[in-house]
């Protein structure tokens, strides 16, 4: 069995503010580790759960967070951004048979995470008329492959998200926000509890894990500045819409990735 892993940092467990997230600050150093912590509990999952390779994709900011050498021999890792639309599930393809994200977050707007926001913090996306977060943009680019997505981690907001999209995707919450505070469940629960976790959702029936790709997307990125709102209206196929709006329809959901590469 192949795995795809995609880690992000602002869901991991106890990341409350923005300056513990940011590479070279002292704040981040102990969520750095953490965030390393709960990789390798989902791939120890995955392979008590049959996975014979694996492939990581580091997924937050820079792309070169993770410790990576306690990895085992059956794990590879993908560091930096490869500059493609695919983005934070760069390198997966319909020769994996699951996804797992770890230490996802709230999509842009919620008030679930202070840390909530999709893919840039000076714009909000929506598809099809719903605000869209990195777990459904990411779940969607995988399902362009077949692949589905069997665990995810994240904030209670993000997990309640997810049950709403598919209740067979399995979840773990890490944390939960409140104004710019969060409750965080223990460090060492996470890590047992995702390994665990993982492991069970290997065994998951694919086809119910798989999410199927609307038949059309109704792209809307909104942002605060109205001048880059108008600017990027100029992108092949989008318009400009009243209140700092870039709109672009498509029934290609790689078309959907290309402009979120370029406009976001």
């Amino acid at each position: 069995m192949k795995v795809y892993i995609s880690a992000d940092i602002e869901g991991i467990t106890g990341t409350t503010a923005w300056i513990e997230t940011e590479l070279n600050t002292p704040d981040i150093q102990p969520f750095l580790q953490q965030m390393t912590k709960e990789v390798e509990a989902a791939v120890e999952g995955a392979i008590a759960g049959g996975a014979t390779e694996i492939l990581l994709k580091d997924a937050h900011d820079s792309a070169r967070n993770l410790d990576i050498s306690n990895l085992p021999a059956n794990c590879k890792v993908i560091r930096g951004w490869t500059g493609d639309p695919m983005c934070m599930v760069t390198g997966l393809d319909e020769s994996f048979d699951r996804a797992i994200f770890i230490g996802y977050h709230s999509k842009g707007g919620s008030h679930r995470n202070p840390l909530a926001h999709t893919l840039v913090v000076n714009a909000d996306v929506k598809i099809n008329g719903e605000y869209a977060s990195e777990f459904l943009i990411n779940t969607y680019a995988a399902a362009i492959h077949g692949v589905p997505v069997a665990f995810v981690s994240g904030d209670v907001g993000l997990t309640e998200e997810i049950h709403s999209v598919n209740e067979n995707i399995v979840t773990f919450a890490t944390k939960e926000g409140i104004g710019s505070a969060t409750i965080s469940v223990s460090p060492m629960v996470t890590i047992a509890e995702t390994k665990r976790l993982v492991e069970e959702a290997m065994k998951a029936d694919r086809e119910l894990l798989q999410v199927k790709l609307p038949e059309k997307f109704v792209v809307e990125i909104i942002y605060r500045d109205h001048t880059r709102a108008y600017r990027n209206s100029f992108y092949p196929g989008a318009t400009f819409k009243p209140h700092n709006t870039v709109e672009f329809v498509t029934e290609d959901y790689y078309e959907v990735l290309r402009i979120l590469h370029f406009l976001t």
